[in-house]
């Protein structure tokens, strides 16, 4: 009988019976406003503060929801209000109460138009007074609030971050759903691949002297979930990197991993720009109507100076190379690269201002030997620190080059090419931040297409794979392969969204002889190529399918959505710059017992 009856209803009848039981609470601490005065509630959480007023003592009771106010009657209920006076900050209590209107409001939270009048107070633990204020503007520094993170995650603004964070991905599995892909999960024990970054290894017990690796990238095993004929895959997943951390990087993060077969790589960007394009409009209200922008890796390259350029102001990189030699200053004369950016509205920077600009451009991430600054002044006239080397005329060529204006700066590095593009990049997102340009309410999305394949290093002499070695080379650039490698372009692209790389993918190389092909290239020899990836030739020796996909960084998403660059305040137990976790004090020794069941020992360093 009980199968006859309808889903919803079994819920329903369920719901309803837990309701009749007695429970904690009645309310949360955010639901209540005048619509329930005169209600009795019962109501649970932790003690924000309280305000001793004489006759009247207040306390702002918090949970996940929000604040209520409480009220205790020293007339009415003097034992109560005096239990009341001796509640700590986060003292875990339970009230029950009747619900009535405030006289002083406070229209800044949704409760603040009522408050409780308390006829009984039950203390259900106490604590210890916190290391920090548990308020929006806290008192506590970043490694004290990460080595206490379970407090700080009672704070409004962080446990909003988390709140964001179940948003975000909730959104991202009802979009995939919809257009017909399926969340498959793939293994966190899996083999160890010489490209890319740092391993993360886990010894095996059961095999002495072999190891597990944790997956930087899900990659081949959704490339077989393509051979295998799932032909629309995605995964919210965990990958772990072993490298260097900055304010978008975490030794454990979070990938938007996707797969798809029988597609072209115009295919693959509509699908998941109409991802962006959903997630933009749920979560922010925002609607992109147009398709976005694509640009290739040269023109990025040329333009700004990097692969992730922000395009929420203009200010391009324009090549003065060949207009500034020749003038007997040695600087551009024996340069191999001269560069320059306008910056808008600046010709009035006083003399500190330059300077600090040139010691931006030399610190050591950047490297500039120095800055040549030429102020057009609104008069129509020009100032430069090199007006010994250029008259007017000349300086005048240098504005129409770089479409300055009366009342510009023209801000000019020379060095080395690629070094000297870099910096140019990082000196134009400093003047985007000091002219307010880079507005985190504006968003401007853009695919990136055309990278190389491949990147020389002079180091070992060799080539490494740009992104990873299953990306497929461009077809009409497949000749190149054999004779001149470093020409090849991969079928490749980047979503990248105000200078912050979003997500990145490929079509992938689903054919075993040109796999075997890009090995060589990258130096492999058979024996490697059979050890390392034999599992993934071998299963395309059964028909795999044209197949491409992408995966994008959940915890960039959030942080976007966010307004902030740090994914750390978006992950609920992150870890330091050092990728350490302070509040588990980890990573830790292990005992030797475990070290000796898994045959490891330890190299004490002298």
């Amino acid at each position: 009988m009980k199968n006859l009856i309808p889903g919803n209803l079994i819920i329903f009848l369920f719901l309803l019976k837990v309701r009749r039981k007695k429970m904690y609470r009645t309310h949360t601490c955010g639901e209540l406003n005048l619509t329930s005065a005169g209600k009795e509630v019962t109501l649970c959480g932790w003690v924000q503060k309280s305000r001793d007023l004489g006759g009247m003592t207040f306390v702002d009771l918090r949970d996940r929801y929000g604040i209520t106010q409480l009220v205790f009657n020293m007339e009415e209920k003097a034992e109560l209000c005096r239990i009341a006076r001796k509640l700590g900050r986060e003292y875990v209590i339970r009230v029950k109460g009747s619900v009535r209107e405030r006289s002083n409001k406070n229209l800044k939270i949704p409760t603040g138009e009522i408050e409780i009048d308390v006829n009984e107070l039950t203390i259900l633990n106490i604590s210890e007074i916190p290391p920090f204020t548990i308020e929006e503007d806290t008192d506590g520094g970043e490694e004290l609030r990460m080595k206490y993170r379970y407090l700080d995650l009672r704070r409004t603004p962080v446990k909003n971050n988390i709140i964001l964070r179940h948003r975000v991905a909730q959104e991202v599995r009802r979009y995939m759903d919809s257009i017909g892909f399926l969340e498959i999960e793939t293994p966190v024990l899996i083999k160890s691949t010489p490209e890319g970054a740092r391993d993360f290894v886990v010894p095996s017990r059961m095999q002495p002297g072999t190891f597990y690796a944790l997956p930087q990238s899900p990659q081949t095993l959704k490339q077989l979930l393509m051979v295998s004929g799932f032909d629309k895959y995605f995964q919210i997943v965990k990958c772990f990197r072993d490298e260097d951390l900055r304010a978008d990087r975490q030794p454990e993060f979070t990938q938007i991993d996707c797969e798809m077969s029988f597609v072209e790589r115009d295919d693959i960007l509509e699908t998941f720009e109409g991802l962006a394009k959903y997630l933009f409009r749920q979560l922010k209200g925002i609607e992109f109507s147009e398709p976005f922008r694509r640009i290739s890796y040269h023109e990025a390259i040329e333009c700004y100076g990097t692969d992730k350029p922000d395009l929420r102001y203009d200010m391009k990189i324009t090549d003065l190379s060949e207009i500034v030699r020749g003038y007997c200053f040695t600087v551009f004369d024996t340069a191999e690269y001269i560069g320059g950016i306008c910056a808008g509205g600046c010709s009035e920077y006083t003399r500190k201002q330059t300077d600090e600009l040139t010691e931006f451009v030399k610190k050591p991430q950047r490297g500039a030997k120095g800055l040549v600054f030429v102020k057009y002044s609104k008069d129509g006239t020009f100032r430069s620190s090199v007006d010994k080397y250029y008259n007017q005329e000349q300086s005048g060529k240098w504005a129409v080059s770089m479409n300055a204006r009366p009342g510009d700066l023209m801000l000019i590095l020379a060095g080395g090419r690629a070094k000297t593009l870099a910096a140019l990049s990082e000196l134009r997102l400093e003047m985007g931040t000091r002219l307010g340009l880079r507005d985190k309410e504006k968003f401007v999305p853009l695919w990136i297409t055309d990278f190389p394949l491949l990147e020389w290093d002079e180091e070992t002499k060799r080539f490494y794979a740009m992104h990873h070695p299953f990306t497929s080379p461009k077809p009409e650039d497949l000749p190149l392969m054999g004779k001149d490698p470093g020409k090849v372009r991969a079928n490749a692209y980047d979503l990248v969204i105000n200078g912050i790389e979003i997500g990145g993918g490929s079509v992938r190389i689903h054919d075993a002889e040109i796999q075997k092909l890009m090995f060589k290239v990258l130096g492999f020899s058979d024996e490697e190529v059979n050890k390392q990836f034999g599992f993934l030739l071998n299963a395309f020796k059964f028909g795999a399918p044209p197949h491409g996909g992408i995966a994008f960084g959940f915890d960039r998403w959030v942080a976007l959505f966010g307004g902030q660059e740090s994914i750390r305040d978006f992950i609920a137990f992150p870890k330091n710059n050092s990728g350490r976790d302070i509040m588990l004090d980890t990573p830790s020794t292990i005992s030797d017992h475990q070290l000796n069941e898994l045959m490891i020992s330890i190299k004490k360093g002298t």
